[in-house]
């Protein structure tokens, strides 16, 4: 819906491209028809969420392009025109906002548009009703953030909580509301963009009612009684930030995470503070962050540990609660990441990106990623086994590619160089070898479950009763068995079992 950039071709009568918010489209005919030419994939989430179907859909808010679903493993490429039906779903207007999914039924979904205009809607029944909090009589009008912040209580999906300038909160679904706090900005300011507003929104999974909120304009609060009263945790930190994210830990119940995001006033240095006394005393963790607003700070249901940020300029990791943090950058550009999310069930890790769309990447290996492991100089997380098909190596036309099974090893290599991956059967023969250019850190190894000829060769000879056939595109594949595999160079090597079933 914004237009940014236009240009008209003085060769070419009705040749325009445009760049607007949605990305870049191009039209021949003066505008009449557009060809969208996004490549790479362009969107701009302020938020995301995931629910706990199966496969799981995410869930996201866009600047200018509403609130889109759509299920996480859907493929991306052009084959719905043929299909007609396009995975994703538009399921909200205006500029799409912030998520929450009824984990009980995730036909209720609760999202908006900017200035907390929220709804809940049924989306079994296409139904959706209008849920926002009105002031009283007499009273001021509530001040609502562009990206208004809501929450369900992880103790009852039927609580609902609404940030204006003081917290909101319904007992039933966002049909009735009541008024939990004073406010909790510093008052707000006129113009024509409300400020003095709450930008965001914890309640503590080990006690109802043990709830945080931070402002626009810096301050932070903590109920530890469901809202009758409030105390002010904020008055350490650097005055007049935006609070973007405070976080109630999952590990301790004391525990409590809050990032500050200063863009706004030429501030560009990463703010980042952990307390474990709900909010009496802070500790610094930006330690070795570079210059980066930060957006959004995660921690790991499993490992406590781990921790994940994303800032206006990528993504970060820490293996340590914030004492070092690491670049998590790996096919990820260099972008503004607004929001991450992790889909417990499946242990993948979902960045929302202000410019590039979504991305998933799996963390089970930096889940186990423990202290042990680090000091070892390799380290080969479990390989789920895979089933044996015989249309390995076919293909139903011949103008597509054949089928490649893959499988990932997933290792840790403390020193970067060069390794040699080895395929080795039960009985220590060498099935396929390939050379490894490691980093140092995890690297994920594709392998297409493929033999090598000559190796082959000499291993049937040896191995009269065994059997491992020319597929239709000529290669060969692993039969079912048990195997191992192994990496070594530099003078360090480890093993792994896996499995063809």
């Amino acid at each position: 819906a914004d237009h940014h950039a236009i240009w008209l071709n003085p060769k070419k009568p009705g040749h325009i491209i445009n760049g607007n918010d949605g990305g870049v489209n191009i039209s021949y005919d003066d505008g009449e028809t557009w060809i969208k030419n996004n490549s790479p994939s362009v969107g701009q989430f302020y938020a995301i969420n995931v629910d706990n179907q199966k496969p799981y859909h995410v869930y996201g808010g866009l600047q200018d392009n509403g609130v889109w679903v759509g299920p996480h493993n859907a493929r991306e490429d052009r084959s719905w025109h043929q299909s007609g039906k396009y995975t994703w779903e538009s399921i909200m207007g205006g500029d799409g906002m912030q998520v929450q999914i009824d984990n009980r039924n995730t036909d209720i979904v609760y999202t908006g548009f900017q200035f907390g205009n929220y709804f809940r809607l049924d989306r079994s029944k296409n139904q959706q009703k209008y849920i926002q909090p009105k002031h009283a009589l007499g009273e001021r009008p509530y001040r609502f953030n562009w990206q208004t912040p809501i929450l369900l209580s992880p103790h009852n999906q039927d609580i609902l909580y609404l940030g204006g300038n003081k917290l909101h909160r319904s007992m039933d679904q966002g049909d009735t509301w009541a008024t939990i706090s004073k406010d909790l900005t510093t008052g707000g300011k006129k113009g024509n963009v409300a400020f003095g507003t709450l930008t965001t929104i914890s309640e503590s999974p080990f006690q109802f009612g043990l709830l945080y909120t931070g402002s626009d304009d810096g301050l932070l609060y903590v109920s530890k009684n469901t809202g009758g009263d409030w105390q002010l945790i904020s008055s350490s930190f650097p005055k007049d930030l935006w609070v973007s994210r405070v976080v109630a830990s999952s590990h301790k119940k004391e525990r409590v995470y809050a990032t500050l995001n200063g863009y706004r006033w030429d501030d560009f240095n990463p703010y980042i503070y952990v307390s474990d006394n709900y909010g009496a005393t802070w500790t610094a963790l930006h330690n070795n962050l570079p210059d980066s607003p930060v957006n959004v700070i995660v921690e790991d249901p499993v490992n406590e540990d781990l921790l994940f940020i994303g800032t206006d300029n990528g993504a970060y990791v820490s293996f340590n609660r914030g004492k070092e943090w690491h670049a998590f950058h790996e096919s990820l550009p260099y972008v503004a990441v607004h929001d991450i999310k992790i889909q417990p069930d499946a242990n993948d890790l979902v960045l929302g990106t202000h410019g590039r769309s979504i991305y998933v990447t799996n963390i089970e290996p930096l889940q186990k990623f423990t202290p042990q492991i680090q000091q070892k100089d390799i380290h080969i997380f479990k390989t789920p086994g895979l089933k044996y098909s015989s249309r390995w190596g076919q293909t139903w036309s011949k103008w597509l590619d054949a089928y490649r099974p893959e499988m990932q090893f997933k290792t840790y290599i403390s020193r970067a160089g060069t390794y040699e991956v080895r395929i080795i059967t039960e009985n220590d023969f060498v099935l396929n070898s390939f050379d490894l250019e490691a980093d140092k850190g995890f690297n994920y190894i594709s392998y297409h479950v493929e033999v090598d000829p000559d190796k082959r060769k000499i291993y049937l000879r040896k191995n009269k009763e065994a059997d491992i056939p020319k597929a239709a595109n000529g290669s060969y594949f692993l039969p079912k068995g048990k195997y191992r595999v192994e990496i070594e160079g530099n003078g360090i090597k480890e093993s792994s079992a896996f499995e063809i079933k």
